[in-house]
């Protein structure tokens, strides 16, 4: 039986090339775009799958208040807090702090840079690290040891050649000798690190990281399987009021399963993350397979007439109703698996396209059980839901009036044809107003007033002699007639950076409970970032002259109250010589809390670079790279473009508009597949009735008028339905942004101009066809 079910099909299949064609294109279409999204939420979902402690690992965020507002901090416990936790809290066994820091390895004359972390030693268990070599028990018995990722150790010894016990140079200045080798990490990790060194290196010398005051590590814990989480939680919460008698900061369990799909706090309180747009993604993949199905439907139930009486003849010979629905049924499954195998070729082409627009490594394998099964499940769901309908109306046919040649086509499968072709358009408008909004956000944010200039600024990491080398770096390149000014900064421009509370400052109301961000920069950094200076003066270049001066910016001296902040002091000892203006940093979407400044140096991670407008890029980093080399010698020159680093602060936002722009584009090249079918159909159907018109004298343009019309008809009504739908949609969304655009009216225009040209496009090619046809042709058999 179900070998003649594929004979069958594939007879029909072979005898309508063109409209077989247009139903596995637009099948393929929607599974290469399903199969697409559906790698990219299999990579979200498996973040940190491959840790086998996933279930019972946690990060320890505080959530402090300030100004009677919660906020959450990562990177932001005391030194002290993992002890404790390990001793004082029933049910956690093992807790480590870490600090996150870049080091130069070398060996020999090679010298790379690598991100890794000083930890205890417990971190290596709860990460559960596989030892290539080594030891995980025994790789911190030694302060001078450090364990290494296998990538790490191949680019710094070779390929197969032991790294154990071999001494490698960190920073041109210390020793560490390799107690161990790890796999490699995979890519869809939260909290990378190529190397893992003892904590007590980074504590040595420092006696602040055994108090409360600082908050700067990471803290990891591991519970016990049989450890009940909300008790456990509770305690965790209460330890920092007791020991710092402070109830307004609390630390808190954060699950290893929600590091990366449920990241974002608001008010402090958990409020989602990237989930957001997994679940998003998933029904658009739900949403453009039905529409590529609702084209089957559509060509199936509109030839209808051809196959009537096939199923008239089918019936009279004893085919049960049962039967012909397993048929076409059957020809549906047999178009989505030849759709299927077009797509894995699809995919092969693609997916590396696809990588780089959303910045990931996926890899469609068909030797993977789950992709396997993935893809069979999805060609099942279209051969099913693409032929229920036809299959269930094609059955229905009444042998003696299809016999007859009485029946009609029914006026409800007409209307279900109709509904779904404004469906289709429904889906493709509301896409292409969604593209143009979250294009105008993106724009809109990026077109803020930062309170600096961004353009030909160079971000350098801070290593080895910059800092004491300064000076003759500066004249250097300034002597190069490449660069404008530089500046020095112990935080990033863009980030949120070190910060204090409990400052008290002549004027104002008490807000002690304010939060202010701290700078150490150099005098000429306000002029290298372009900042504005609007009330006092700037640093001297003598750092000792303004040693106990500071800056402020603009929001600072607002809280001081009315009149001048010059001469007003923070903390008594520190008297205002200038303001500048408010800059934006941290949440590009919201305002920054105040900065105070300070002319020192001695703790600056980063340094600035001003490159002179309208000088080549690469004159510009040469000269930077010369200077750095020849006073700096022994560390590679690395840099960073702040204005690429701003860009990459809207990475979801650039992913959404990207992938509403292939949506889109997949959605109405769907749709149209299935005009461009329909209205060859209904060309096909009316070729007679078009003779007779032009015999009668009607003109070209009234018959593409005629056959247009109720094709239009529908694409308005989907635009009178989507634009409703979109306004809703991408308000909500830009709802989560507190920088946002206003919807304008004239996203609406576009999408519904360029859905009507491309639907008027797409139905006036078989329309001017038919138009154009003889009409001796079409009517010499009457």
């Amino acid at each position: 039986m179900f070998k003649n079910y594929i004979k069958i099909a594939w007879r029909n299949l072979w005898k309508n090339k063109g409209y077989s064609l247009l139903n596995i294109f637009g099948l393929a279409i929607g599974i290469t775009c399903a199969a697409m999204i559906l790698l990219w939420v299999e990579d979200e979902v498996g973040y940190d799958k491959d840790f086998a402690k996933q279930d019972v690992v946690y990060y320890i965020p505080t959530n402090q208040q300030y100004d009677g507002e919660w906020r959450t901090f990562f990177e932001a416990t005391p030194g002290p807090l993992a002890e404790i936790l390990k001793q004082e809290v029933p049910g956690i066994v093992g807790a480590a702090r870490t600090k996150s820091e870049d080091f130069l390895f070398q060996v020999d004359d090679t010298a790379i840079n690598k991100n890794g972390r000083y930890a205890d030693p417990d971190f290596l268990s709860i990460f559960s690290l596989t030892f290539v070599e080594g030891n995980l028990e025994t790789a911190f018995n030694d302060v001078d040891a450090i364990v290494i990722s296998q990538e790490t150790a191949t680019q710094l010894f070779g390929e197969n050649i032991s790294a154990i016990n071999k001494v490698v140079k960190i920073n041109n200045e210390n020793n560490y000798t390799v107690s161990g080798v790890y796999e490699d990490l995979p890519n869809n990790v939260t909290y990378t690190f190529d190397w893992l060194a003892p904590f007590e290196r980074f504590a040595e010398g420092k006696e602040w990281v055994n108090g409360y005051g600082a908050n700067f590590a990471d803290t990891f814990v591991e519970l016990s399987p049989e450890a009940n989480f909300d008790i456990v939680n509770q305690k965790v919460k209460a330890i920092l009021p007791m020991k710092t008698e402070d109830d307004e900061t609390f630390a808190f369990l954060f699950s290893m399963k929600d590091w990366h799909l449920r990241s974002s706090f608001e008010g402090g309180k958990q409020i989602g993350g990237q989930i957001t747009y997994v679940r998003l993604f998933s029904l658009i993949a739900i949403i453009i397979l039905l529409i590529a199905c609702i084209n089957f439907m559509n060509l199936a139930t509109a030839r209808s007439e051809k196959r009537a009486n096939e199923v008239g003849v089918r019936k009279v010979l004893g085919s049960g109703r049962k039967g012909l629905i397993s048929q076409f049924i059957a020809e549906a499954i047999i178009t989505a698996a030849l759709s299927a195998v077009l797509s894995v070729l699809l995919l092969k082409l693609l997916v590396p396209q696809f990588n780089m627009i959303i910045d990931k490594q996926l890899v469609l394998s068909l030797f993977n059980p789950t992709h396997i099964l993935t893809l069979i499940g999805i060609t099942l769901f279209c051969g099913i839901v693409a032929g229920w309908y036809p299959a269930f109306y094609l059955s229905s046919f009444k042998p003696v009036d299809v016999l007859k040649g009485a029946r009609k086509t029914k006026g409800s499968a007409t209307f279900i044809r109709k509904g779904l072709v404004a469906t289709q358009f429904v889906v493709s408008i509301v896409f292409i107003i969604s593209t143009i909004i979250v294009y105008q956000q993106v724009q809109h944010v990026k077109g803020r007033d930062l309170g600096y200039n961004k353009e030909n600024l160079v971000k350098i990491p801070v290593t080895g002699d910059m800092i004491k080398n300064f000076i003759p770096i500066e004249e250097d390149m300034v002597a190069s007639g490449m660069i404008e000014s530089i500046g020095l900064n112990n935080s990033d421009i863009l980030s949120g950076g070190n910060n204090t509370s409990g400052l008290e400052w002549q004027g104002g109301v008490d807000t002690e409970n304010v939060l202010v961000s701290v700078r150490n920069i150099t005098s000429n950094f306000f002029t290298t970032a372009g900042m504005e200076i609007i009330e006092g003066r700037g640093f001297s270049n003598n750092p000792a002259q303004d040693s106990t001066n500071i800056i402020i910016s603009e929001s600072f001296a607002k809280l001081m109250g009315s009149g001048s902040a010059i001469g007003k002091t923070v903390a008594e000892d520190y008297p205002v010589i200038g303001v500048v203006k408010d800059y934006l940093y941290g949440d590009m979407y919201g305002s920054s809390d105040p900065v105070i400044f300070f002319n020192d140096p001695t703790e600056a991670r980063f340094m600035y670079v001003k490159a002179k407008s309208g000088m080549a890029t690469a004159s510009a980093l040469s000269a930077m790279e010369t200077s750095l080399k020849k006073f700096n010698p022994a560390f590679p020159f690395e840099y960073e473009f702040v204005d690429d680093t701003y860009n990459a602060k809207f990475k979801s936002e650039k992913l959404i508009g990207n992938l509403s722009q292939i949506f889109a584009l997949l959605a109405i090249l769907i749709s149209c597949l299935g005009l461009f079918g329909l209205s060859a159909f209904t060309a096909d159907q009316r070729r007679k009735e078009i003779g007779v018109r032009k015999v009668l004298g009607s003109s070209i343009s009234s018959i593409v008028g005629l056959l247009s019309k109720d094709f239009m008809q529908l694409v308005v009504i989907a635009i009178l339905i989507a634009c409703p739908l979109a306004w809703l949609l991408m308000q909500n969304w830009l709802e989560g942004y507190s920088y946002r655009i206003s919807i304008d009216i004239w996203a609406f225009v576009i999408a519904g101009v360029v859905a009507i040209v491309i639907a008027l496009v797409t139905i006036s090619f078989q329309a001017l066809k038919a138009a154009r046809a003889n009409p001796v042709k079409s009517l010499r058999t009457e």
